[in-house]
């Protein structure tokens, strides 16, 4: 599991430096919207976002939610993890990591990436560089 320490909330300061150090303009609903994702290691899902930011006085649409997700996963600032074509989680850690996958309860959990030994990858098709590898490990309850 991941060795970071917990992460703590960012207040709206922070989170307006964080998105101008990824070249995100930030405005109001984008600021709220990575207040969520921000406030602890977590994994949402865009209607997990929408219901926490929405349970506040404001209120954000379906579409700015998903518009916001994508443009910070785009940007670097999240990852998007897709664990099945109808499951995707927006994960704040962009550290390298993979995850633990309950398909009984439908968490996601980390994994630190030291705790996998990758001996080789494949050749990459040609013209073509990995970009990067995601372990999703399924598990489910005993």
């Amino acid at each position: 599991m991941s060795k970071r320490p917990p992460r703590q909330p960012l207040d709206p300061s922070q989170v307006v430096e964080l998105l101008e150090a990824h070249h995100i303009q930030p405005t109001q609903q984008r600021v709220q919207i990575a207040q969520v994702l921000f406030a602890r290691d977590q994994h949402l899902s865009a209607d997990d976002v929408m219901s926490q930011v929405n349970a506040g006085s404001t209120r954000v649409s379906k579409a700015t939610v998903y518009n916001t997700l994508g443009l910070f996963a785009r940007k670097g600032l999240i990852r998007e993890v897709i664990v099945d074509p109808s499951r995707v989680f927006y994960d704040p850690n962009t550290d390298e990591h993979h995850h633990f996958y309950n398909v009984d309860t439908g968490t996601l959990m980390d994994i630190d990436a030291d705790e996998f030994v990758l001996q080789a990858l494949p050749q990459a098709p040609e013209g073509m560089v990995a970009e990067g590898i995601d372990i999703i490990v399924r598990v489910r309850n005993a």
